[in-house]
């Protein structure tokens, strides 16, 4: 029992046995989470929009990457096809495969969990609306930039792994590989944002009684994937950050010939790159688990050690990233350590494979269409596992690597393990958001299309690989027997596409949106939460959660629910609000208000899509000016949140009373930002990384660094600004009205720090475009300068709000959130202080 709440599990008894108003309560609800209208659908922040405008973009993107996939495959069709000149089929296998991966396989999975982890956590939103709009604009809009480019001859044609030299501005000079490293750099942003709203919302509105050993595996899967994406994409948007830099201003990261390293690029780049495999399997993994227990008709097998095998998958695949590198040179140690872990990685995953296998084995399942696509989504996924495990082998990876062994292999994970899931989802969740259920007749026609064409084009991609074939050839020679696979794996692409194209004309015979929830019902007998009745503002009253499938174990649940006889049958202060549960046991802890509709989070992803694409073109003027506005459309957004509402507290429910505003470590917007600060720690830490590898690869050109005993002013002044941080807020805290004094004056110990470290390293005759230890001391710098500007701004940001009295007493939520960020940016600049002088020294 919670002793602020005095929440216990069993509360059943103390909710009363029928709702005092509930045609009134509902008009309340509905009036305040009203659908929009018009213009309207722009700024809307429901998930139910957010999410789907979310999905629908992926699968749109989805579909122009198939249609560069056919046009591939007809250049391939047979040998010396001219179809497609080499410089054009550079850029569509590019596009192609960063489409794919970057536009297609993550935001899709992303969207998935933002259109339906409220309902299954029975919450009304996630915990930052305007945060999630904000991701799918920014995303939206630079996906759609980036993608045109292949209509104007600006498409990146170096492959969707880029790696330099071939990437360097020697070889490639146009602004084509700009295209793919600014827009794909600010798109990984954007996923940024969604996994903070996604381990948040996971995390911290669940609802009551729901502790993690009764959550829903999707929400499971959805939180590891999100961690895994706050770990894996900062060393990507590195990556980019370098390799631009080097491009614009010539500072050599990966030039060998002036102490940088390509290798660099390919550590920094998979880092990234193979965990990225996993960050997309695991969430359809988590759909699979759901859609399996309810077409079986029966619980999960294995549902502890599903978790497990989530997280240890999350895990292990981290250090796997050099598999790709077993024909670059790594010692034998290292490439030993890397094919151990390859091949431990396909442990956690046969787990789940069998827990899989068992359930429908125990149960009574139902071939529909979500059955036979997760049949045919665990049969390719095994299949690719099997060739995954073969290349973990460095001797046969030798042998197969950059051959078409390698594209059956990839096909065959992803397929199986993203896109079919991914089907499957669509025909088992679309009765929940749609007046009426997709067709089950045509799905299992689109299911045996695409089985059929997925086996028949990918297959003999196995032996025109082991014959030689290389990979991102846009033709090859007669007489080598190619001529047969190919033209079979151009006709099962072919067949692949005819079931997509029937998916979507069942799509437009069936699908029409309901934002307020399916009215087709629980189509499927399925026991979760998502299942409840609903509209624009989730269920009619957020329920106690006592077992893991409560609408099987508990059957009057739905009506009791619907009858408003659970928490929050009302809005409770006139407003869009939602409960805040602590992060293990779920008990209620505080009222959420939530921030409504909102035109300030698309103009912001506009405008910093207008950034990077005037960055991309050279059009500097119009950049600052468009990140300047982006910066002053987010300020405006976040100056209506964080404001106190009349009452203190209010009661939530069967006598429950929670506050309406709380601060520090309970604070949802506490969580986000120590997230915020873990990515940015990563972006550092990925870095030093750089510093050192290049110290460890280039000796040659390494020049001692400037003596320690200068550092120690740059400590002293970054010590003292994290001083000043922390003691702003105990200011607050004990009333004075000024605490945001102490902000400003960190903030100038923090530039007086950077200013002295800068000054060091210049005076000691280093120059960033000199040589690779310069260039990666000088972007550290840089990274500790853009740290300290995002610090001065938010402490000017409370200065305003002070001003205008805004910044509450005793404790103040902005104010929490800008000292824990100074005091990160003092650490950040103290470790790299002396990281920098020691490597080398």
């Amino acid at each position: 029992m919670s002793s602020e709440t005095g929440f216990d599990p069993a509360l059943y008894a103390r909710f009363p046995t029928r709702a005092p108003r509930p045609d009134e309560e509902k008009e309340e609800l509905a009036h305040i989470w009203c659908a929009p209208k018009g213009w309207d659908y722009l700024t809307a922040v429901n998930n139910s929009y957010i999410g789907l405008y979310y999905l629908g973009t992926a699968f749109l993107f989805f579909l122009l990457a198939g249609i560069l996939a056919l046009l591939m495959r007809v250049q391939l069709a047979a040998p010396l096809m001219e179809v497609l000149p080499q410089a054009v089929y550079n850029q569509v296998f590019t596009m192609h495969g960063t489409v794919m991966m970057f536009l297609f396989a993550v935001p899709a999975v992303e969207a998935a969990g933002v259109l339906l982890l409220p309902q299954m956590l029975a919450a009304r939103d996630l915990p930052f609306p305007r945060l999630s709009a904000y991701a799918f604009w920014a995303y939206a809009v630079g996906g759609l930039c980036f993608f045109a480019s292949i209509f104007v001859g600006l498409a990146p044609d170096g492959g969707w792994f880029m790696y330099p030299p071939l990437t360097s501005k020697a070889y490639s000079p146009g602004i084509n590989t700009d295209f793919w490293l600014l827009g794909i750099g600010f798109i990984e942003i954007s996923a940024i944002a969604g996994a903070i709203e996604i381990i948040v919302g996971v995390l911290r509105t669940r609802a009551p009684g729901m502790s993690l050993d009764r959550m829903p595996i999707f929400a499971w899967a959805m939180l590891v994937f999100a961690a895994m994406i706050v770990i894996a994409f900062p060393s990507v948007i590195l990556a980019t950050l370098l390799l631009e830099i080097e491009r614009a201003f010539g500072w050599p990261f990966f030039d060998a010939g002036r102490g940088g390293d390509p290798l660099l690029w390919q550590h920094l780049f998979w880092f990234f790159g193979h965990p990225e495999v996993y960050i997309i399997f695991l969430p359809a993994a988590g759909m699979v688990s759901m859609i399996v227990a309810t077409v079986a008709r029966t619980e999960l097998v294995g549902y502890r050690l599903i978790v497990l095998a989530l997280l240890a998958t999350g895990f292990i695949s981290f250090g796997v990233w050099a598999h790709h590198m077993f024909a670059t040179g790594l010692p034998p140690m290292t490439t030993g350590f890397f094919s151990a872990a390859s091949m431990a990685v396909s442990i956690p995953a046969g787990i789940q494979v069998f827990a899989w296998i068992a359930t429908l084995a125990v149960g009574k399942p139902r071939y529909s269409a979500p059955g036979l696509f997760v049949i045919g989504s665990i049969l390719i996924f095994v299949t690719g596992g099997l060739t995954g495990v073969m290349v973990a082998m460095v001797p046969f990876d030798w042998q197969a690597h950059d051959s078409y062994f390698i594209v059956a292999h990839l096909h065959y994970v992803l397929i199986g393990g993203m896109v079919f899931p991914l089907f499957a989802a669509f025909y088992y969740w679309i009765p929940s958001i749609s007046r009426r259920p997709l067709s089950d007749r045509l799905g299992r026609w689109v299911f045996g299309l695409m089985f059929a064409g997925m086996n028949i084009a990918f297959l003999p991609m196995h032996l025109s690989g082991l014959q030689g074939m290389p990979r991102r050839v846009s033709t090859y020679l007669p007489g080598q027997g190619l001529a047969l696979p190919n033209l079979v794996s151009t006709v099962g692409a072919f067949l692949l596409a005819a079931g997509v194209l029937l998916f979507l004309v069942d799509l437009v015979r069936n699908f029409r949106f309901a934002p307020g929830g399916g009215t087709a019902g629980n189509v499927h007998d399925a026991g979760t939460l998502e299942w409840l009745p609903t509209e624009l503002y989730s269920v009619r009253s957020i329920p106690v959660v006592a077992s893991r499938e409560p609408l099987w174990d508990d059957p009057a649940l739905a009506a009791r629910v619907e009858a408003g006889r659970y928490f929050l049958p009302r809005s409770a202060t006139g407003l869009r609000e939602t409960i805040v549960t602590s992060p293990l046991r779920a008990e209620p802890q505080y009222l959420q208000i939530l921030p409504g509709p909102s035109p300030w989070p698309i103009a912001a992803a506009i405008f910093t899509a207008g950034f990077f694409l005037a960055l991309t073109v050279q059009a500097y003027g119009f950049g600052l000016a468009s990140g300047l506005f982006a910066v002053i459309a987010v300020l405006r957004w976040l100056w209506e949140s964080d404001r106190r509402v009349a009452a203190e507290r209010v009661d939530i429910g069967a006598g429950i009373e929670v506050p309406t505003y709380v601060t520090g470590s309970a604070s949802h917007g506490w969580w986000a930002m120590v997230i915020l600060l873990i990515v940015m720690g990563m972006i550092f830490v990925m870095g030093l990384f750089s510093l050192a590898f290049l110290w460890s690869n280039q000796p040659s050109y390494w020049a001692p660094p400037p003596a320690f005993r200068g550092a120690v002013p740059i400590l002293l002044l970054d010590l003292a600004a994290a001083a000043l941080a922390i003691g702003g807020r105990r200011l607050l805290l004990r009333g004075a009205a000024w605490p945001v004094v102490a902000f400003v004056l960190s903030t100038a110990a923090l530039g007086g720090a950077l200013w002295l470290d800068r000054g060091q390293w210049a005076a000691a005759g280093f120059a960033a475009e000199a040589s690779g230890q310069g260039a990666a001391v000088f972007a550290l710098l840089a990274l500790q300068g853009a740290a300290v500007a995002t610090g001065a701004l938010m402490a000017g940001y409370c200065a305003a709000r002070a001003l205008r009295g805004l910044v509450t007493r005793p404790a103040n939520t902005s104010i929490d959130l800008t000292m824990l960020f100074l005091a990160y940016a003092a650490i950040q600049g103290l470790v790299g202080a002396l990281f920098t002088r020691a490597v080398g020294a």
